[in-house]
């Protein structure tokens, strides 16, 4: 019925994380292969700004990112928003992380998080190693939950 179902697509622990250019809620561009090498990359993808699991979700991650800090990873969230309502959302919330602009929904396809009908991006997260390659994926979420499980997954890996 649908041209493609997300989960179908969804990368896999192993898959090489696919390169990406995106205007970021602080005004820069960020592309993944300049981040290689750094720490790991958590690249989490979520429906909307300022949504109830949303808000959740950033929320959790914001209120523990110090540790996020400690395990040398960088956090970006992506949705289909705006760069505006990105910086909205960023302060409405107090958001000590970037959040990336994906309008073209190219970043959500090219990680099989687009979802079932395109309108917004799935709730999804990948880890992505010094390697490129992605560690873990995340296709079930708990928004109130999942700052843990990313942290507990970072610990686990040695990333």
């Amino acid at each position: 019925m649908f041209p493609f179902s997300s989960k179908a697509d969804l990368l896999k622990a192993g898959d090489v994380a696919p390169d990406f250019s995106a205007q970021a809620s602080d005004g820069s561009t960020v592309q993944l292969k300049d981040l290689l090498g750094k720490g790991p990359i958590v690249l989490y993808f979520y429906p909307k700004d300022d949504t109830p699991g949303c808000t959740k979700e950033a929320c959790g991650i914001r209120d523990s990112f110090a540790e996020f800090k400690k395990l040398k990873a960088t956090v970006f969230g992506v949705s289909f928003d705006s760069v505006d309502s990105h910086k909205k959302f960023i302060a409405k919330y107090t958001l000590p992380f970037t959040l990336l602009a994906d309008t073209d929904k190219k970043i959500a396809t090219a990680y099989g998080a687009a979802g079932a009908h395109s309108l917004v991006a799935s709730r999804v997260t990948f880890i992505i190693g010094n390697d490129g390659k992605i560690v873990r994926v995340f296709p079930k979420i708990n928004p109130s939950e999942h700052s843990t499980e990313l942290q507990q997954a970072l610990v686990e890996l040695g990333q």
